[in-house]
């Protein structure tokens, strides 16, 4: 989920050495989850291309986006390529307005002084149903002990008490609440893993 430091800024190097494009695949991490607009800022690079997704349609519309200069998306012209979901004018208009909201940076700082709570207590975990932690601001990786369930398990467990989480390659939960959940609600989950996992 979270490449080790340094990683981006050596792919980006070599990319650079061998002129090709460096493509972000944010469509998960981008805007606001981990804390920053784009999770690439965390190690201080900046691609060619950022795939954008998911959160782009403020969770009411299926809306994606490939983002770039003018030098490298000029290649296309109309009509040389499509989109299942191009042009969507109410898709667009949501678009939009998530772009606006992200500008003020408050879900960027939000995520990142949330997910400062939540890594804090999911690392409080390891040893106690926990395996690792890993993720930054509101997105998280939770690897879960073998002798706990697996992590379609413990999923469901949770979504009994009300918390929708995602398993991920048997052992794993991801967990990516909404950017805008309050402190209150993420302590109310964070206790519903803790009994889940005392179980």
């Amino acid at each position: 989920m979270v490449p080790p430091p340094g990683y981006l800024a050596g792919v980006r190097e070599l990319t650079r050495e061998r002129n090709v494009l460096f493509i972000a695949d944010e469509i998960q991490s981008g805007l606001g989850r981990t804390g920053t607009t784009f999770a690439c800022e965390h190690e201080g690079v900046v691609p060619d291309v950022y795939v954008l997704g998911k959160a782009l349609g403020g969770g009411v519309v299926p809306v994606s986006a490939v983002v770039s200069s003018r030098e490298v998306l000029g290649v296309h012209r109309p009509g040389e390529h499509g989109s299942t979901f191009g042009g969507s004018p109410l898709a667009c208009a949501v678009a939009l307005e998530v772009i606006a909201m992200v500008r003020t940076g408050e879900f960027q700082r939000h995520s990142a002084t949330l997910g400062g709570l939540l890594h804090r207590e999911l690392g409080l975990l390891r040893g106690k149903g926990v395996q690792e932690v890993r993720g930054r601001g509101l997105w998280a990786g939770v690897d879960i002990d073998p002798s706990r369930g697996t992590g379609r398990q413990v999923s469901e467990r949770l979504m009994d008490r009300g918390v929708l989480v995602k398993d991920t390659h048997g052992a794993t939960i991801r967990i990516a609440p909404p950017l805008v959940i309050s402190e209150e609600d993420l302590e109310w989950a964070l206790d519903q893993l803790r009994s889940v996992l005392a179980e």
